[in-house]
């Protein structure tokens, strides 16, 4: 999240009352994040997050704001888009696609615990399982298409070893996609980006998923990969924290056990999740957009986690 697109208190009070969601008495600039402008929006009648898409566009839109309805229809605590008279949840400001959905209760737990990551698991089993049905699809749009795209643009930024371990890496998850286990992995809408800050809690509870912006069609297995990369491993090393991980992973199984190729394929999918996110990070750093309020991740961090991947693989517990 950041402030790409200023938004007047009058343009987001229009908007609003437009959607029936009351009279706006603050309106305040969300920091942190990297790709849309978001604002906390206040009214009298509750709280609310304004976005404006600043790189999706109204064709790629609506397969996010309809995938958050269809989950928080199944009960999947996740933000619910808000509609204008004409029932469109997809709105227009600043010349910028945009939503309003309603701000979830509670805090996100940046430094999560056997519990949390138990939770965290439960609930994407659950929210696998509600995205089955969806009746829209559009490919995560972040996969290995886009990966073979930025690796040749943020190579020049890297050292020599930097270079070879993102070439060879790529090089190993092109030649796992096209594998018959790879093949045999089932798919459905995933997140696609569930780290600790984009999760809520109110003390052991889970209480909301958000920010949908990176969902697509993917593997279900890749979806719980980034969740592990980020949410069960010690943050100064990239080193797994097996505890964490078979919480989750044991709480994800009660729910839908992992089949045969997805057991087989975990070690591989934890290495392209962080694949994913060195990439994007080292894209982010090296070729910054203009933002009143953006801070860019460092990028070393999922090199570290990729290289941990690589010298001590996870193994699943029996």
């Amino acid at each position: 999240m950041a402030v790409f697109t200023p938004v007047t208190e009058e343009q987001a009070a229009l908007l609003m009352s437009q959607l029936g969601l009351g009279q706006l008495t603050e309106l305040r600039g969300i920091e942190g994040g990297i790709e849309n402008t978001n604002y906390f929006a206040t009214t009298d009648l509750g709280d609310y997050v304004l976005t404006l898409f600043e790189r999706l566009n109204h064709a790629q839109l609506p397969f996010y704001l309809f995938l958050m309805k269809h989950l928080a229809e199944k009960g999947i605590p996740v933000p619910n888009p808000a509609a204008n008279r004409d029932g469109d949840i997809l709105h227009t400001l600043n010349e910028k696609p945009a939503a309003v959905v309603n701000r979830l209760l509670g805090q996100s737990q940046l430094a999560p615990e056997v519990a949390h990551c138990a939770a965290m698991g439960e609930m994407l089993a659950r929210m696998h399982i509600a995205g089955e049905d969806f009746n829209r699809s559009q490919p995560n749009l972040r996969g290995l298409s886009w990966w073979n795209e930025t690796v040749p643009v943020v190579l020049p930024y890297l050292d020599a070893a930097q270079a070879s371990l993102l070439q060879s890496e790529l090089a190993f998850q092109n030649h796992i996609a096209q594998g018959a286990a790879y093949q045999a992995l089932p798919k459905g809408p995933v997140h696609a980006d569930l780290f600790r800050d984009n999760v809520m809690f109110e003390g052991p509870l889970l209480t909301g998923l958000f920010d949908f912006y990176f969902a697509g069609v993917d593997t279900w297995l890749f979806d719980l990969a980034v969740c592990l990369n980020d949410w069960c491993i010690e943050l100064p090393t990239g080193q797994h924290a097996s505890d964490r991980a078979n919480a989750m992973l044991d709480a994800y199984q009660a729910v839908r056990p992992l089949r045969p190729a997805e057991r087989q394929l975990l070690p591989a999918m934890l290495r392209a999740g962080a694949l994913r996110f060195w990439i994007s990070r080292l894209w982010d750093y090296h070729l910054p957009r203009d933002a009143a309020m953006l801070k860019p991740h460092d990028p070393t961090h999922f090199e570290r986690v990729l290289r941990a991947r690589l010298t001590s693989p996870f193994k699943l517990s029996a």
